[in-house]
């Protein structure tokens, strides 16, 4: 792949500009249903417990898992434009149709065609930004499009005040988010474009088998993966789960709890992927191994912001639970930003979308586990430093698994 010939600097940062609304949209959609939990519930009261409630979330990640690696290939294969473009449209219009919603499995079978349509979005983005940005800027503009979903995340943290506006509520919120993808598609159609091909790679777009079989015999991807896995069980269940427990251990309403769990650790993620990506690619100039000691740096971070998240309910101190989000933004940021721009130093760019959409596969489905088997843990009373020591224990190995990979000259 080659920068955009006539102006490749310029449109190479329009494309980022152009999918920044989209990466918030996608994530917004996502962390709406989490703020929202306690007026959902009330309101659908079809879905019972906390176990179900977490098998919900469950699904949403067990379908987007099983379609990652699909619209990968499809973005690798043919048309990232179109891939992008075709999930925006399709899951806004289940965005939509989640505010009609009436009762358990309506919203479990949304959740899940959800789950299908976003699948295909986060491959195909990143790799297009990958293509347009070879070598110097790749970690920075990967930060600026990661800050759009921690913007979603943020702007869907304030998703649980909708319930103090009776006429408008959570069905709501998703009747309008849906209609603003649906529109915003359309100006991105015209305006986004596929990388050129360089000549000498235009014929070498794999088959399903070749591309399988080259990144699954790579001994780097393999650890790529599952060191994009084991931090992400953690992120899910901070992500899902953390208005509902500010709001029941700190006794707060669910409008501030949502807010709390959301707008701090992002803001301190935007700021940390912004600094991240600077660092990243200034580390490049020294070393090849520069993205993958700044992403350690941040695996590092987290480490004791998830013992902190865990322990702040039994000392009884939000301070202490809202310092270790803080905590956790600061080294997401050094670690998300990172997982593409190490993946390129790895794998071919026509294996680039398949190979986020395999680890978007394990790590996701993961994550359903994780949300599940907490909804469990919390029906059973386990107390949340357990919990989230064995996810704090798991960024540990984490660390160890990412210096262990071995990057290539990268393209």
């Amino acid at each position: 792949m080659t920068e955009n010939p006539t102006s490749p600097g310029r449109y190479a940062w329009t494309v980022v500009a152009l999918l920044f609304p989209v990466a918030l949209l996608n994530y917004l959609d996502r962390q709406m249903i989490a703020s929202m939990k306690v007026s959902v519930m009330q309101d659908i009261t079809s879905i019972g417990s906390e176990t179900n409630w977490g098998y919900m979330l469950g699904q949403f990640k067990w379908v987007y898992a099983f379609f990652s690696p699909i619209g990968g290939y499809i973005a690798d294969r043919f048309s990232r434009k179109y891939t992008i473009t075709g999930s925006l449209v399709v899951w806004s219009a289940i965005t939509w149709y989640t505010g009609q919603v009436g009762s358990y499995n309506e919203l479990l079978w949304t959740r899940t065609a959800m789950g299908v349509s976003e699948a295909f979005y986060i491959p195909a983005a990143l790799a297009i930004i990958a293509d347009y940005h070879t070598g110097g800027t790749r970690s920075r503009a990967v930060g600026v499009h990661q800050t759009g979903i921690y913007c979603g995340v943020m702007i869907g943290g304030f998703a649980g005040f909708v319930n103090e506006w009776p006429d408008f509520g959570w069905r709501g919120a998703f009747d309008y988010t849906g209609l603003a993808g649906i529109l915003y598609a359309v100006p991105l159609l015209f305006l986004l474009k596929d990388a050129p091909r360089v000549a000498s790679t235009a014929d070498t777009r794999p088959s399903v088998l070749t591309a399988g079989r080259e990144l699954l015999t790579n001994a780097s991807f393999i650890l790529l993966v599952l060191y994009f896995t084991l931090p992400a069980v953690a992120a899910w269940v901070v992500r899902d789960w953390m208005p509902a427990i500010l709001q029941k251990e700190f006794n707060i309403s669910q409008g501030i709890a949502g807010m709390s769990a959301s707008i701090y650790w992002q803001a301190a993620a935007i700021g940390s992927a912004m600094l991240g990506g600077w660092l990243a690619d200034r580390r490049m100039k020294s070393t090849q191994r520069g993205r993958i000691q700044v992403s350690a740096l941040g695996m590092i971070l987290i480490i004791p912001a998830l013992f902190g998240v865990g322990n702040a309910p039994a000392m009884h101190s939000f301070g202490l639970a809202i310092a270790s989000l803080i905590l956790f933004g600061i080294g997401w940021g050094l670690f998300d930003i990172n997982n593409m721009p190490i993946l390129s130093q790895i794998a071919r760019p026509h294996l680039r979308a398949t190979g986020y959409g395999i680890m978007n596969f394990v790590s996701m489905f993961s994550g359903g586990l994780a949300d599940w088997g907490f909804g469990k843990m919390n029906d059973l009373k386990v107390p949340l430093n357990v919990s989230f020591g064995v996810f704090a224990s798991l960024c540990i190995v984490s660390v160890f698994l990412v210096l262990m990979i071995k990057p290539k000259e990268q393209a």
